[in-house]
Formats: structure tokens, sequence, C-alpha cells
């Protein structure tokens, strides 16, 4: 049954007369009667008596018409909601987002939901540094790993774990990586984190031990071109899932030690508290949280 159908069985309640419904709709009373027929033959239940002067809901019809009104009355209601929220997608946006991420798909997802909401006008600024959100203006910044600053508001958009990665080309010059300790005969890609290089990869054994080893990198930059190095046959990266699904797919790396879970790496929509989260920046986290789910 249709949203068609119940607004249709209003008219013949309220007119209480099939002409008069007809007229009201614009169709000819054989088809306004025909399509009342079929609703009364989905419900199982007859809905109105129909004499020659006049048309009467019966018991059921008087209980669905209180149906009809909720239901129609409920997605007036939604639309309209819908239609202030979509006007209130705009303004500015000022986002800070890791190099990796933003290359790799943020920017086009941005992209796309700047053209479905014309006037709202973003800012994206790249980087793998912590941003002091008050200080800078930054209305989200999306980063990797656990919180640290409890007073900031948080919504997680996707849990992710890091994984070993190298290329094909790479593998076939290497030693055997057997377990987390033979990545002291590799060369290891460090990325940076607070401008230092990320020295301790942590790892969890198919037996359930813990295992933390502290590479000796032979590069270390930020997100992006240790991904890009990897890619290139420079080494072992250590690197979110989510960052290098695509590559994985597509077959430019290899995962290794598949055995071994990586740290757990969330992803977090981060905002500053004390001040009311404008409409536009919640959406805009909703629309994040949705293609990361996609991942």
């Amino acid at each position: 049954m249709h949203l068609d159908d119940l607004r249709l069985f209003l008219r013949v309640a309220h007119a209480q007369s099939l002409s008069e419904a007809a007229r009201q709709l614009d169709q000819s009373p054989a088809s306004v009667s025909a399509r009342l027929k079929r609703i009364e033959e989905e419900l199982g239940v007859r809905l109105v008596e129909r004499t020659t002067r006049a048309l009467h809901l019966t018991p059921e019809g008087e209980r669905f018409l209180q149906t009809c009104d909720t239901m129609t009355s409920a997605w007036t209601l939604g639309q309209s909601l819908l239609r202030q929220d979509a006007r209130a997608v705009e303004g500015r946006i000022h986002i800070a987002a890791p190099t990796d991420t933003s290359a790799q798909f943020l920017a086009a997802w941005i992209g796309d939901y700047t053209r479905m909401h014309p006037r709202l006008v973003v800012t994206l600024r790249v980087g793998d540094r912590m941003h002091d959100l008050p200080r800078e203006a930054v209305d989200i910044a999306v980063r990797y790993g656990e919180l640290r600053d409890s007073s900031m508001v948080s919504r997680l958009l996707v849990r992710s774990h890091r994984v070993l990665v190298a290329s094909p080309k790479y593998l076939e010059r290497s030693a055997p990586l057997l377990c987390p300790a033979d990545l002291s005969n590799h060369r290891c890609l460090a990325w940076l984190s607070r401008d230092q290089p990320k020295v301790q990869w942590s790892f969890v054994s198919p037996q359930g031990a813990c295992e933390t080893v502290v590479v000796k990198p032979a590069l270390c930059a930020d997100s992006l071109l240790v991904r890009q190095w990897a890619v290139r046959g420079e080494g072992v990266a250590y690197k979110a899932s989510v960052d290098v699904a695509a590559d994985l797919r597509e077959g430019r790396l290899v995962r290794l030690l598949g055995d071994y879970e990586g740290e757990a790496v969330p992803i977090s929509a981060v905002m500053p508290s004390g001040r009311h989260v404008p409409t536009r920046v919640r959406a805009m986290v909703d629309h994040l949280a949705r293609r990361f789910t996609g991942l």
C-alpha cells in the first residue's frame, strides 16, 4: 500500500462521497471506487458501507482513518524537518584531517557533499599535525587513535586496525618476515606523530600474546608519503587498514603477518566543546560516518 492510497481514503472518508472525493482528486468516480476496493482487498476488511445516497465508515474504517491521519501527518512532518535541515546546511565549516586520508577519499567525499549543499563552504586543512581546535577555529578534526583530550566532543567514525604492508616488488628481494621480531631485518617506513617517528609497533600474536617491537626506520614522513613509499617498494609500512584497503584490493600492497593483529585505530571526528554544535557541522559528521562505514 502506498502513501497515495492513504490520502485517497482520507479524501473519501472526509467527503463521505465517492463522487466528491473523485472531483477533489481530479479522478473519475470509477477510478476512486476501484482503488478503494483494492485497499479493502489488501487489508482484508470492509472500510465503507455504500448506499444509494451516502457513504459511511465501518468500525474498521474508523480505526483505519485514525491510522491514515497519523501516518500522513508523520510523513508531512518528516518532510518539513528534512527541508529545514537542508536549509540549515549552509555557511562555513573548517575541517582538519591527515594527509593520506584527505588525498585518498576525504577530499572527494567533501566535494560530493558540497554539491548536494551549494550554500555550504568547506575549508579542508591537510596535515598530520595535531590542531588546537578552539584557537585555530577548526570545526571538525579527523583523528586516528585513542583521544587524550577529554574536553573535546567526539564521534567515532569507524574502527580500524594497523596492518603491516609492503609491495610485491619489495618482497621479491627482502628477507622472510615470519614474526614481528623479523622487522629488524627490513627497511621500515615510519609515519610522524607529533613530529616524532612512530617506532613502537605493537601486535597481538595468534596465541593472544602482546608483542611490541621498536623499529629503526629507513624513511620517515607524513602518512601519505609513507604509503606512497610502500607502494614504490621502499620498505614495510605499519598503516591503518582503511588507508591501504584500495592498495590491497588492487595488489599494489600485500598484507604481512596476517595472523597477527595490529593495534586498534579508532577514527573519530573531534569538535570543540563548550558551545552548540551547528546543524551544518553535525550533518557533515553524519556524512563522513556513513562514508567511512562504507569503506
